[in-house]
């Protein structure tokens, strides 16, 4: 398993309780690095999601992808931070290959989240795969 998945899944057990899952998550969107200004065009919005959300993509050392992002909500905030952890410094590769639905069940994300932020979460998720065959294409 991925190092970084198994830390989110460690810190998530971790956790008494969803309560503090959720803050955990939270947290870890206020800790997100700020977008650049040029990042809050409309090309880079999510669509999908019902707070606004912009992802970008940058490419980092070895052919990584570094992903950055941002909303205007706390908890989705906390979201995108938790995909960053997922996806962000990976291959393009790596990312198409990341069995996310598997992730997401070991962290039992899915059951613990509102039906709109699960469509948001998977509009972001398809974004960064997008992004990702895209420089797969682009190779």
């Amino acid at each position: 398993m991925d190092p970084q998945v198994e830390t989110l899944r460690d810190t998530f057990e971790m956790l008494p309780d969803w309560e503090e899952r959720y803050r955990f998550i939270i947290d870890q969107g206020k800790k997100l690095e700020p977008l650049p200004e040029d990042a809050y065009a409309d090309e880079h919005k999510v669509r999908g999601c019902m707070s606004q959300v912009w992802l970008i993509a940058k490419s980092g050392d070895d052919d990584q992808m570094i992903f950055l992002g941002d909303s205007d909500a706390h908890i989705v905030r906390g979201l995108i931070a938790i995909l960053l952890m997922i996806f962000s410094g990976k291959t393009a590769r790596e990312i198409v290959d990341t069995d996310i639905q598997a992730i997401f069940e070991d962290l039992q994300l899915e059951q613990h989240i509102t039906m709109n932020r699960r469509n948001g979460l998977y509009s972001m998720v398809e974004t960064i795969q997008r992004l990702a065959n895209a420089r797969l294409a682009g190779d």
